[in-house]
């Protein structure tokens, strides 16, 4: 797909769009450490069934830039949240139908929460929803969060800033059961990574999800399926059970067995399934 973009108030955007003209729209957002190479086998099952897909490159990933050179760039979650509503108007898409992996399903989760007046149904891939302040979470998924621990540091900066290569895909081996990806694919998504502002989001939104206080505790009013691979290693498929009384429309969530953190790119087949048939139900 051809790389277009669009201009909002504080990035220039750089997005893949694809699928029937005046389809029913969907955008997908990924995750970290990926980019929008994470949808291509699931984009053209959608496209196939009437539906027109909008990938754009988060902040800080890609060929995606902010406007002001002159600042230092940020990424905080909320910032994320308006950068994708700033998305949607600059291309004219009033209602929004957002399937979200990783970061994108954090982002996903906080527009329905908090702009539930623009959304009308979400997936959110990989992740749990966690309403309010993060709590400090149970001893194995601290674990499985370590990562997140080391970006808190400065030899943990060092790390993401001189080997960002090494450091994701490490990551990519560790997070999910062996055998899925390849070197070129490796190579083609770490290319984002080389975005001179990746380093500097990437540590900004990890430190602002522990330090941060005062986040309501929404809960979520449109129809939501959630996908959660039964072998992820980064987000535990536990820290998604249980979430049910945080939902007051549809709510849905599947766990694929023996699939890591990466579903889209594992088991594209089963993930389009069940978002179409999401969508479906949700119609």
């Amino acid at each position: 797909m051809t790389v277009q973009h669009v201009k909002t108030t504080r990035l220039e955007m750089a997005y893949e769009c694809a699928g029937p003209e005046g389809g029913p729209p969907l955008v997908l957002l990924h995750g970290w450490p990926d980019d929008v190479r994470t949808w291509d086998r699931v984009a053209p099952v959608l496209h196939a069934a009437g539906y027109r897909t909008y990938a754009p490159y988060l902040r800080g990933f890609g060929p995606t830039r902010f406007l002001d050179t002159t600042t230092t760039h940020t990424g905080p979650l909320p910032e994320h949240i308006l950068d994708v509503l700033a998305f949607a108007d600059a291309l004219g898409v009033a209602r929004l139908t957002v399937i979200g992996h990783d970061w994108g399903a954090w982002v996903a989760y906080m527009l329905a929460a908090a702009h539930r007046e623009r959304i009308q149904r979400i997936v959110a891939i990989s992740v749990g929803y966690q309403p309010g302040d993060q709590p400090t979470p149970p001893n194995q998924q601290a674990q499985a969060y370590w990562y997140q621990w080391l970006l808190g540091t400065g030899r943990g900066e060092e790390r993401v800033r001189s080997e960002a290569d090494e450091f994701t895909l490490h990551l990519w081996k560790t997070w999910s059961p062996p055998g899925w990806f390849t070197e070129a694919e490796f190579q083609e998504t770490a290319e984002s990574f080389k975005n001179p502002d990746w380093a500097d989001v990437t540590l900004d939104l990890y430190r602002e999800r522990w330090e941060r206080k005062g986040r309501p505790q929404l809960k979520i009013e449109v129809p939501t399926c959630v996908i959660h691979g039964a072998e992820d290693g980064a987000s535990l498929v536990s820290s998604s059970e249980g979430k049910e009384e945080w939902f007051s429309s549809r709510y849905e969530r599947h766990v694929l067995p023996g699939i890591g953190h990466f579903s889209p790119r594992e088991s594209p087949a089963e993930v389009a399934r069940l978002v179409l048939a999401f969508l479906d139900k949700t119609r």
